[in-house]
């Protein structure tokens, strides 16, 4: 069989097959959220400080190429003054994905950062509707660097493997 060449007299050489991915489900896994404030009240003025803790867990299930990435939030609202709690929200926001031709050395990868790209948006509708409808002013949280994330956790990993040998001394 002889091979086609293009314009440049290239030859033509089979592509690699094209990465699919489908979202197959979404789902709330669970979710928690306290409002302080209501709960024991707030003296002075309030000055809310939010902070937002996101971790990742992703795994294969039983179907052929099906697997599960739950997208977990931690926010807590203090207030700036006084360090008290004035709200905390807890979300782990799950997705079932059928995703084919991703090699397996790319795979985690592609789980801990294509597939909560896609989820973000759901969860942070969620979030900002439970801030609301908690009493206080939606919450919106900005863009996440799903990259950046998974470094990050990677630079984590690496740190307390390091550290574990030396403790165990």
């Amino acid at each position: 069989m002889a091979e086609k060449a293009d314009a440049n007299g290239a030859a033509d050489k089979k592509a690699p097959p094209q990465v699919t991915m489908k979202v197959l489900g979404q789902f709330i896994r669970d979710l928690s959220f306290e409002n302080i404030v209501a709960q024991k009240g707030v003296n002075g003025e309030v000055t809310p400080d939010i902070n937002v803790q996101i971790s990742l867990d992703g795994k294969k299930r039983p179907g052929d190429n099906q697997f599960e990435v739950i997208t977990s939030f931690k926010i807590t609202s203090n207030n700036k003054a006084t360090e008290e709690t004035l709200f905390l929200l807890e979300l782990e926001y799950g997705g079932i994905f059928h995703i084919q031709n991703v090699p397996d050395e790319q795979m985690h990868p592609f789980l801990m950062i294509e597939c909560p790209r896609m989820l973000f948006p759901f969860a942070r509708r969620i979030i900002h509707d439970v801030v609301r409808d908690g009493g206080f002013p939606p919450l919106n949280l900005d863009t996440i660097d799903w990259v950046e994330l998974y470094r990050q956790n990677l630079a984590h990993q690496a740190q307390a493997a390091a550290q574990a040998p030396a403790q165990q001394s």
